[in-house]
């Protein structure tokens, strides 16, 4: 007879070092329930995700996984090495691409430099590495490159996918394992509209192809296929329930701050913000990667104290476009682009440029180094380093931690960068971005994993910032109610061509 139970928590506690990261977890998944679970950041989402894969070691309680054992045995009943842990298959919050040697992990620079980015596997070679666990495979590679509209992506080096493109990658990669069980860590962050509902869509068809799902995600984005909810809140499950009885407003969530309006401005006095006649200015920019277009032709200029919009779907050239602006891409000097009233290729250095800019991107917290505490992670923004690489300035450190304070974060200063959860580095790097007070703020989907308060506090930062300086803001986001109000201009890219420029 099959078991029934994929894998029960009974009482368990998690732990990761000397913290407890979950706490009493009592949770039964059966065959044919695909679940959901939603909470706050820091709630412990993730954990749960990685305790079910065995990475973290459970500390109190019973963690067993009936159906995956009975199948595991039963594919491989001559050998120990295959065990439950083989018949999982998971999409984590971070990718861990290598170079072709496999000796060296990608650096956040090296996707806009052609030679670099040459060292590294194309789409169609990182997936063909992936075997099915217990062939015959439903999901070959022939299907996921069709399905999950990898097709014309098959010879493009992975470091130069862009976010959403990387997403659906490594959606393709985990369901090349046919595994028994899929876990998704919040799946459809990063995505433009039509890849959320596509995912939606794949969602149910992974789920009628027998995998069962357990997947981290926001309570406002439950997929059609999910048919049980567990809510967590501070490493605890608080309620569990079907999909037809929850609603997101049963998800706690802390009442919006009073925004701290003069610690604002005296952060914001701190730093003298330099003027400029024209932060930004580009004339008939291309860019090209081989035979491939990413750029076509694009004018656009800025002004000081102008807050822009940058729009356009996953592949549109969104990223390479900032990258032209953030001192990341060589192609700038190819054309006509000029930062701060000077045009590049002048003498200017790269650093000239980033220490007038704060930016922050989904790419950029991939790729980000792990070895800091998080007060030192922000402290590093006023160097531009990606850590800090030099004794700690008591004086820049006490005004991170006063950024900290207002992101909510202050109580993370002296915590392990890589220890914390997603949604508080991405929190880290956001005050990295704000600290030394710039004249221009990239944020290329700057909320991205963040829960509803998290997104609210930092708009709501966002909108101050905007209106008690003359900051320069370009923002980009694949959701309308993430943009600032204080945006008015808008610039929106199709195939790197530019459609419109309000």
């Amino acid at each position: 007879m099959i078991h029934e139970t994929v894998i029960s928590f009974e009482d368990v506690n998690v732990q990761y070092r000397n913290r407890i990261l979950l706490e009493n977890i009592t949770l039964s998944v059966k065959r044919g329930e695909q679940w959901a679970i939603v909470g706050a950041g820091g709630s412990g989402k993730s954990a749960l995700l990685r305790a079910i894969t065995g990475k973290f070691h459970i500390s109190k309680g019973v963690f067993t996984h009936p159906y995956l054992n009975q199948k595991a045995k039963k594919e491989n009943p001559n050998t120990a090495l295959f065990n439950w842990k083989n018949l999982i298959s998971e999409l984590a919050a971070k990718h861990h691409f290598t170079n072709l040697s496999n000796t060296t992990s990608f650096y956040y620079q090296q996707r806009f430099n052609s030679s670099d980015s040459e060292d590294t596997q194309t789409v169609e070679q990182y997936l063909s590495e992936t075997k099915a666990v217990c062939p015959p495979a439903s999901w070959t590679l022939e299907k996921v490159l069709l399905r999950l509209r990898l097709q014309d992506l098959k010879k493009k080096h992975l470091i130069k996918l862009s976010n959403g493109e990387t997403k659906r990658l490594l959606i393709a990669k985990a369901l090349l394992k046919n595994p028994s069980l899929l876990l998704l860590d919040n799946p459809l962050t990063g995505l433009d509209i039509a890849s959320r509902t596509d995912i939606d869509q794949l969602i149910t068809e992974i789920s009628d192809s027998g995998i069962s799902i357990i997947m981290a995600t926001s309570p406002f984005e439950i997929p059609d296929a999910i048919t049980h909810i567990a809510i967590l809140d501070h490493g605890k499950i608080v309620q569990v329930l079907t999909k037809a009885a929850f609603s997101p407003e049963k998800v706690p969530s802390s009442v919006l701050p009073e925004m701290n309006i003069p610690e604002l401005e005296k952060l914001l006095t701190l730093e003298k913000q330099q003027t400029f006649r024209t932060i930004v200015e580009m004339k008939d920019v291309v860019i090209k990667y081989g035979e491939n277009t990413i750029i076509d032709r694009v004018n656009w200029t800025i002004k000081q104290g102008e807050r822009w919009a940058l729009l356009g779907a996953n592949g549109a050239g969104k990223s390479t476009l900032l990258s032209l602006i953030n001192g990341d891409n060589p192609q700038a000097y190819a054309n006509h682009i000029s930062l701060f009233n000077v045009k590049r290729g002048s003498g200017e250095s790269i650093w000239d440029i980033k220490k007038k800019i704060g930016f922050v991107s989904p790419e950029f917290f991939q790729y980000f180094p792990n070895g800091n505490n998080c007060l030192q992670v922000i402290e590093s923004g006023f160097y531009d380093t990606l850590g800090l690489f030099r004794k700690s300035n008591a004086e820049k450190a006490e005004i991170s931690k006063r950024w900290m304070r207002l992101l909510e974060i202050e109580a993370t200063a002296p915590l392990r960068f890589k220890e914390v959860s997603a949604s508080t580095q991405r929190l880290c790097l956001l005050a990295r971005a704000l600290v030394k007070n710039p004249p221009l703020l990239i944020f290329d989907e700057p909320t991205q994993g963040l829960d509803t308060h998290q997104q609210e506090n930092f708009k709501h930062i966002v909108e101050k910032i905007c209106e008690h300086s003359n900051v320069s803001l370009i923002y980009v986001s694949h959701y309308q109610h993430e943009i600032p109000k204080s945006v008015t201009k808008i610039l929106k890219l199709e195939a790197g061509k530019q459609v419109e420029n309000l």
